[in-house]
């Protein structure tokens, strides 16, 4: 293999660069038209960095995990370099094989701090390449073991980093209920999606909404009115975990962010909330909604204010019949 330029310790300080740094690196010594860091969560196989000469693949793209090559090579079933992947079987009968030409394949597993399986860095060329290549394993192996380390720092330090971001926004919480105000969480939702876009993190929204308190009006209907929202928002404080967000986004309106949470254990939270308000006699129209990587949080925030108003609808049609 030709030589190339060493990676810069500058370019190891957080996990973005890094990446970066390696797949050019790599890109550079190796080939391969397409390099990429990945994260799997559940059936997603997502895209977080990607140099790419050739397959259309960027940042932010979702594959089924389970269609990829690197689904087979984690599961012992092909090797984590095939010079010619059509000599592999379990890669020549992959569906992704099927899409898009592979005629040569590199994938390692990059490990979470507790041994369990976060993503990959993997290559894949339209090209068979050369046996030789084989001999560069244990350099592609250091790599993600590199990789791999910097994340477990990066992560501890974007816990550490919300944390600090909850408490000095203390100031922005509303009077009434103590929690965030709409302003904070703006601050903390834009926050939390410079980081699930850098490592993956999966996160859900829920949207709330205590029935009636729009025909309220001044008087004793304000001062009910305002007790509803002051009871609701003590049951999001006694269901959300300390590493979410909850505030009140609107005047009758509250929603919840939960951080490295996939749609599934959302629904979870979703339904232990529905349970506390029922036991607390507050009527409310709750929807949810799961972050896709290659949309935000925006995009999160306005699906599940769409399905709460789709719940309220439904109610409304119950109540006419």
């Amino acid at each position: 293999m030709t030589s190339t330029p060493t990676i810069d310790a500058q370019q190891l300080l957080d996990f973005n660069t890094a990446a970066l740094a390696v797949l050019t690196h790599l890109h550079d010594r190796l080939g391969f038209d397409l390099w990429m860091v990945t994260r799997t969560e559940g059936e997603d196989w997502i895209v977080l960095q990607a140099r790419d000469e050739g397959y259309g693949v960027k940042g932010g793209d979702v594959f089924r995990w389970t269609d990829s090559f690197c689904s087979r090579m984690i599961r012992g079933e092909g090797p984590r370099i095939a010079p010619c992947s059509e000599h592999v079987a379990a890669y020549a009968e992959a569906p992704i094989g099927q899409s898009v030409k592979i005629g040569a394949y590199v994938g390692v597993p990059l490990l979470n701090q507790d041994g369990t399986l976060f993503g990959t860095l993997c290559a894949i060329d339209p090209m068979p390449q050369p046996d030789g290549i084989q001999q560069e394993l244990p350099l592609i192996e250091l790599l993600a073991q590199l990789l791999s380390r910097i994340l477990h720092a990066d992560m501890h330090a974007a816990a550490q980093a919300r944390l600090a971001e909850h408490l000095q926004t203390e100031a922005l919480t509303d009077g009434l209920t103590g929690l965030f105000n709409r302003r904070g969480w703006d601050q903390l939702l834009d926050s939390e999606e410079e980081r699930c876009a850098i490592y993956g993190y999966p996160a859900s929204i829920i949207a709330i909404a205590p029935a009636g308190l729009k025909a309220m009006g001044d008087g004793q209907g304000q001062t009910t009115k305002d007790q509803i929202l002051k009871q609701t928002g003590d049951v999001l404080k006694q269901v959300t975990r300390k590493q979410d967000t909850v505030a009140r986004v609107g005047d009758d309106e509250f929603a919840m962010l939960c951080v490295e949470c996939p749609l599934e254990e959302g629904e979870l939270i979703k339904h232990r909330l529905e349970q506390v308000l029922e036991a607390n006699q507050i009527k409310a129209s709750v929807g949810i909604a799961g972050r896709h990587p290659s949309q935000g949080l925006r995009w999160t925030w306005a699906n599940a204010d769409r399905a709460l108003y789709q719940y309220q609808r439904a109610n409304q049609q119950k109540t006419l019949e």
